[in-house]
């Protein structure tokens, strides 16, 4: 098994009371840690620019600025996004900036992508908020444009959404084909066929019986396109709170109410409890064993949150420490 880390970003109120002229200190001190280590393949970012669990102004820093910073102060771990928003930025411009962003980094760029779901931000920023279907299309139409762009150097596309006439990409990404691709999200009919069909890794949902049923769904497209389903990576994002004992677990889990409560007091207890609930909360042997229970099932990449990472590394120390070997 794999694991990625995500890098405070102040999405979700995880850079809260830092002042922003040390944010970059912050991240990028995080960042080095995973790529001096070994413990984690990768680090990400979210693509949104308005926080949550609601848009109260708190930082929200831009993903791909912030991809193309990694992608120049660290030399090992890959650099991904969980997940960039197609209709945010026209598709051909996006595979040229990920493109530029994978020859700064030596080839270590992912492309995560998928159609986007807030619509606060959809509408603040002027893109409308489209039915799912359409989104859902505009991401079927984009992964297309990346492909010719990232092979042939040249893309023309006359699509419903988008239109491309001969637009070039000159250099090519460092990575052959492109950067690979995560296609997110978990809708069975069209998300989950859009990854049988273009997808080196899928991300969806993270509890068992959740990411056995989507991998089944997943599984079914791939048959019916002639794709071998094992070429497809599944990997699932997770929350993680992790302590010694018990104690220290209560102590995470009431850390984070208190800290969402500073910023968001009417939603912090529906946070803590939402943490609570998931499945990579308990000591060490408790996470390594609910996580050998989803590697059976198929999940080999999990790409792990540490709420409190800007604050104190200790969780994600333990976790280096103590779940991680276990799994590989």
């Amino acid at each position: 098994m794999r694991f990625g880390l995500f890098i405070p970003q102040g999405w979700r109120q995880d850079l809260t009371g830092i002042d922003p002229r040390e944010h970059w200190a912050v991240m990028s001190a995080l960042a080095s840690h995973a790529d001096t280590g070994d413990a984690f393949d990768s680090i990400w970012v979210y693509d949104h620019m308005h926080a949550v669990p609601e848009p109260n102004g708190e930082a929200t820093h831009e993903a791909w600025s912030l991809i193309s910073a990694y992608a120049a102060m660290t030399s090992r771990v890959k650099l991904g996004q969980m997940c960039t928003c197609m209709a945010y930025r026209n598709p051909a411009h996006l595979a040229k900036v990920a493109a530029t962003a994978d020859i700064i980094s030596g080839g270590r760029v992912q492309m995560g992508i998928g159609a986007g779901w807030y619509e606060h931000e959809w509408r603040a920023y002027g893109y409308g908020f489209p039915r799912a279907g359409e989104r859902i299309a505009m991401l079927d139409e984009g992964v297309q444009i990346f492909q010719q762009l990232w092979t042939a150097g040249e893309a023309t596309f006359h699509g419903e959404h988008y239109q491309v006439n001969g637009a070039q990409l000159s250099p090519l990404p460092l990575q052959v084909g492109g950067p690979p691709l995560w296609i997110a999200g978990g809708g069975e009919k069209k998300t989950l066929r859009i990854a049988a069909q273009h997808a080196q890794y899928t991300n969806f949902d993270g509890t068992p019986e959740g990411f056995a049923h989507k991998s089944h769904v997943l599984r079914e497209h791939c048959e019916r396109l002639g794709r071998p389903f094992e070429h497809i990576t599944r990997s699932a994002n997770y929350n993680v709170v992790i302590g010694e004992n018990q104690a220290e677990v209560d102590d995470r889990l009431a850390w984070v109410e208190d800290h969402y409560r500073r910023t968001v007091p009417e939603r912090a207890a529906g946070v803590a409890e939402e943490f609570r609930r998931g499945p990579l909360v308990g000591t060490p042997e408790q996470v390594v064993e609910t996580l050998r229970t989803l590697e059976a099932l198929g999940m080999t990449y999990a790409i792990t949150y540490f709420a409190e990472a800007a604050y104190d590394r200790t969780g994600i120390e333990l976790f280096e420490r103590e779940v991680i070997p276990a799994l590989r």
